[in-house]
This record gives structure tokens, C-alpha cells and sequence, in this order.
């Protein structure tokens, strides 16, 4: 495991919509291994390698859960609005960073449970029970802190054990994998299109501008998976396991991944000796949505990254399963022309291409 790309990734902010300081370490990440590199119009850094087979999609999303500023009260403390998905009692005691006109520290306050009610007391709480107390004096956050601005939480990524703990490896454990992937690809066919994506956390944004743009052939998602292989979980509750290998995507409630892109992953994890776990998660999605609905339809699936403690700020994940996912999305794209050869068929038009005869058209509009 590179750490030290790890942890740069982990500890840069970038919350939707505000991706800014993330999309520059990533830009400068991926420059030097890929022909060019742009940045679409609502953010995503899209890095292209040519080649001369079927275009490949990448896809992992750098923003992660955070906040935004909506009020400001007299004593300066700082309401918010959720920016992705909290459990709320996730949030007592922590630290975060309020990104006004400069970086300031804050502190989740609540109200202290020796004056809480009882019935406050058996009661889960809200975000809106919540505050950021960044210790000045409202005169001074108002000159640094307006409503708009984002917050995002603050820890460090740290070894735990046999594993790595911190934040925000959703999902840039992802975009660790996709960088160091390009990285390692060897000889390819394909046209691989490696985008860091935006927005996913608020409605996969990201990824449906970026794939109507790029209009894929193939579409390979990189994002975690939950791994709930804890105390008491169910057989049928536990997703994937840590230290069992790269996650390959069967289902989630936003896709369900052909049984073609599933066996090639599987075949080319198989045959690379690459550890491997099958993963099917009842609820949440990714990118893969908006890869398979691109344009005119995209074959697509994901390789997914088992993570404990999933929106919390200590996820945690296995430094073997980073590699192992690794070496999948490689061989990946040194493989996945062979999806669109032969009896597989050839891939479906692309904007340029011209579109399949289904009659009578109405002419387009300018």
C-alpha cells in the first residue's frame, strides 16, 4: 500500500460541490501516467489513454460526506445542512473544519446530558441538535464564516493493527485504487478513460455528466462496499469481509451488474492469483448506475473496496484488499476488450457512430 498517497488523499477536503483541492491533487496524481487530462464543466477530472479498442470508463468519486453552513446565530456558533448521508449519532464529540475565508478547527456541540430531559436523553438524536463552536467571537466568525460555506469532518488516517482507520476512505480509497491502477496497467487495447467524479454523495451527479460526455462502452465503478463482518451480524447481513479480497460487484439497490461483466472480473481475478469476494448489498448505490444508463446503454459493474464503519469517521479497511482491488481494475482494463470481440458482440454506438435504425425520427433541434 502507498500510504503516503493514502493519507494525502484522505486528508485533502472536498465535500460536493466544493472538490476543489481534491480535483488538484488528483490532476497532479494522474498527470504523467495518461495522454491528457481535462476537467468537465461540472467538475469531474477526466484523464484519457489512448488506444485503439473499446472505450473503458473508470469511475470513482472524490467527494466526500460533509456539511454546509446555513446560519450563523448571534453568539457566532454555526448551523448546518447535511451535504450526503450522517447517522447523527455518529457525530457527538467530534472535530471538524469550517472552510470559510480561511480554515478554521470547530467543534460538534450539543447540549450537555446533565441538563437534558429525560425524554431528551432516550432520544436519537438530530443534526439539528448539533452545532460548530469554533471558539471566536461572532463578530470574528462573521468576517470568516458566511452561510454556503462547507465543513468537513477532522481525523487522521492511522494504523490500526493489521488495518488502516480515518475518514473519508469512502471514497478515497476508491480514488486510490483507480490512481495507482493506471499506474500499473500494461499492454491494453482499450481507450481508458479514468474520471474522478463529483457530487456522487448527494445523487451520483458526477457520473451522469461525465458518462453522457465520455459515452462509454464499458463501465468500471471503484467506490467501497460495506463490510459488516462484526459481532452478532448475520450471515446474510455481512456484504464482505476484510482481508478477503477485492469486492466484485453482483448487485446494489441502483444496478445490477451483467452476468458477463461479473464472470470477466471474476476470470481475470482468478487467473492473476487475485484474492476475491463476491458482493451483494441490499441498499445503496454508486456510480455503476449512471455508467450502465449512459447515452444509448453502457456494460458496466464495480470492483469495491471492503470498509468497516461506512460514513463514520473511522472507516476502516485492509491494506491487502486496497492492493488486490488494485491489480482487478488493471487487469480490468488490460482484459476488457474481449467483452466486446467475438461472440460477445460488437459495442454499442456512440454519439459519433450512426444511431440504430427504430423509424421515424423527429428532426433534432439546434
Amino acid at each position: 500500500m502507498n500510504e503516503a498517497l493514502l493519507t494525502l488523499l484522505t486528508q485533502t477536503p472536498g465535500p460536493p460541490g466544493h472538490e476543489d483541492r481534491i480535483r488538484e491533487v488528483v490532476r497532479r496524481e494522474l498527470a504523467s501516467d495518461v495522454d491528457e487530462v481535462q476537467v468537465d464543466p461540472l467538475g469531474n477530472v477526466v484523464a484519457r489513454r489512448h488506444g485503439s479498442g473499446p472505450r473503458i470508463m473508470l469511475a470513482a468519486h472524490m467527494d466526500e460526506i460533509g456539511f454546509m453552513v446555513n446560519a450563523i446565530d448571534d453568539d457566532g456558533f454555526l448551523r448546518l445542512l447535511p451535504l450526503g448521508g450522517f447517522d447523527p449519532k455518529t457525530l457527538s464529540a467530534q472535530r471538524v473544519v469550517v472552510h470559510g475565508r480561511e480554515d478554521l478547527l470547530g467543534v460538534l456541540g450539543s447540549k450537555p446530558v446533565h441538563i437534558m430531559t429525560e425524554k431528551e436523553r432516550n432520544t436519537a438524536p438530530k443534526l439539528t441538535d448539533f452545532f460548530v463552536d469554533t471558539g471566536l467571537p461572532a463578530a470574528r466568525v462573521k468576517e470568516l464564516v458566511r452561510p454556503g460555506d462547507v465543513v468537513t469532518r477532522e481525523r487522521d488516517l492511522s494504523p490500526l493493527g493489521e488495518l488502516v482507520t480515518g475518514k473519508s476512505l469512502d471514497n478515497r480509497a476508491g480514488l486510490y485504487v483507480m490512481i495507482e491502477a493506471v499506474r500499473a496497467i500494461g499492454e491494453h487495447e482499450a481507450e481508458i478513460v479514468a474520471v474522478a467524479t463529483v457530487q456522487e454523495e448527494v445523487g451520483l451527479r458526477g457520473a451522469r455528466v461525465a458518462a453522457a460526455r465520455v459515452e462509454p462502452d464499458i463501465g468500471l465503478a471503484i467506490d467501497i462496499t460495506l463490510a459488516n463482518d462484526l459481532p452478532d451480524a448475520k450471515p446474510h447481513e455481512r456484504v464482505t469481509g476484510l482481508g478477503e479480497g477485492a469486492a466484485i460487484k453482483v448487485y446494489d439497490s441502483s444496478a445490477i451488474v451483467p452476468k458477463r461483466i461479473v464472470d470477466h472480473l471474476v476470470d481475470v481475478a482468478e487467473g492473476r492469483g487475485i484474492p476475491h469476494q463476491l458482493e451483494v448489498m441490499t441498499r445503496g448505490g454508486t456510480d455503476t448506475r449512471e455508467l450502465q444508463l449512459s447515452g444509448l446503454g453502457a456494460l458496466a459493474g464495480a470492483v469495491s473496496i471492503p470498509t468497516r464503519y461506512v460514513h463514520q469517521v473511522v472507516e476502516t479497511l485492509h491494506p491487502d484488499d486496497l492492493d488486490a482491488s488494485v491489480r482487478l481494475v488493471a487487469g480490468f482494463c488490460e482484459t476488457a476488450h474481449a467483452l466486446v470481440d467475438g461472440d460477445g458482440g460488437p459495442p454499442p454506438p456512440r454519439g459519433d457512430d450512426p444511431p440504430p435504425d427504430i423509424g421515424t425520427r423527429e428532426p433534432a433541434l439546434d
